[in-house]
């Protein structure tokens, strides 16, 4: 009995494996494990057997009854991972899921947009390091050495006595000890100061620098290209002014201002009721910081502007406060 127990469990196993048809695999199941199956047939003839014949038989086919179930299962299992369609992992009259598409910061927006318009008054774009030199960062862009913006209250020094640019002014010096004049270039990038975060201060933020150097250039040029540039990236009824200033690196030094875009100069909220929105610095080059670079300062001038990128995208896109760039909240970012 137990060898035909032996013989029906290897038989079966080699059917088994060798079936690849689900009707198939369910009449080998009633073939075998059915109500007349054989191996069923045998486990209802244990009763007749003698006493010392039973437990050896019953416990052969009680154990060929759990292989053959567990094999028969797991090729259920594997026809039916095969044979199923796509139908059955989805439901094709269902909408589509559209993804969330990713798109630019819009710092990244506006620092695009200011390079295409400097670009295309003949502008290149030079770039330098975020960790600078004192030399390149204050040495020779003329700030003395008790100048306040060299405390460590304003500044990020660096154990290796190195610190992270406060502008992005050191990029004229470097370009300018490589390049003889002409020399027309902006330089977007991020400084860094030591400003308590608030609505209008951050102590990561983004400048664009912009230089030109050549024979006979005149505060009228400077006024002329950041005309051209206000315009351009606000409107032609834009205006812009200037009020004397003192930068080290420049002389004459002036702020500009571009007229409030939201009152048309009547004064408002955004403006402070002035009717102006200050922009940044700007001014005729040093002729000391001409000395530290090797340009004959009799020969040659030039004009140097800055602009925070974080206050261009604010008076563009009247934003009031500098943080909501920082917080990456995808209901702000995706207004852009």
């Amino acid at each position: 009995m137990i060898d035909r127990i032996d013989q029906i469990k290897e038989l079966a196993m080699r059917e088994i494996e060798s079936c690849s048809d689900i009707d198939e695999l369910k009449q080998l199941k009633v073939r075998y494990l059915g109500r007349k199956g054989e191996l069923t047939s045998i486990l209802r003839s244990i009763g007749k057997l003698s006493v010392r014949e039973r437990p050896a038989v019953g416990k052969a086919a009680g154990e060929a009854k759990a292989l053959l179930s567990q094999r028969l299962q797991e090729a259920f299992s594997s026809l039916a991972e095969k044979q199923r369609g796509p139908q059955e992992f989805f439901d094709i009259t269902l909408p589509g899921r559209r993804p969330s598409v990713g798109r630019k910061h819009p710092l990244t927006q506006v620092i695009d947009e200011i390079v295409r318009i400097f670009h295309g008054m003949g502008f290149s774009v030079a770039e330098g390091p975020d960790v600078e030199t004192e030399y390149y960062n204050f040495d020779a862009l003329n700030t003395p050495a008790d100048h306040p913006s060299r405390d460590i209250q304003d500044t990020f020094y660096l154990k290796s006595g190195e610190l992270l640019r406060t502008q992005t002014s050191p990029v004229q010096i470097r370009v300018m000890e490589k390049q003889r004049p002409p020399v027309r270039i902006i330089a977007p990038g991020r400084c860094y100061r030591r400003d308590t975060p608030d609505a209008t201060h951050s102590p990561n933020f983004h400048q664009v620098e912009g230089l030109y150097v050549d024979t006979d250039v005149t505060m009228a040029d400077l006024k002329g290209a950041l005309t051209v540039f206000a315009r351009q990236l606000l409107g032609k009824e834009v205006k812009v002014r200037f009020r004397p200033h003192f930068f080290p690196f420049t002389e004459p030094s002036v702020e500009y201002d571009f007229s409030c875009t939201a009152c048309g100069g009547k004064g408002c909220s955004l403006c402070k009721g002035t009717g102006w929105m200050e922009i940044s610095g700007a001014g005729m080059v040093d002729p000391a910081v001409f000395e530290a670079v090797g340009y004959d300062s009799e020969r040659y001038s030039g004009y140097a502007f800055g602009m925070g990128v974080e206050r261009i995208a604010m008076v563009k896109y009247g934003i009031d406060d500098i943080r909501l760039f920082y917080e990456n909240d995808l209901r702000f970012l995706q207004q852009f």
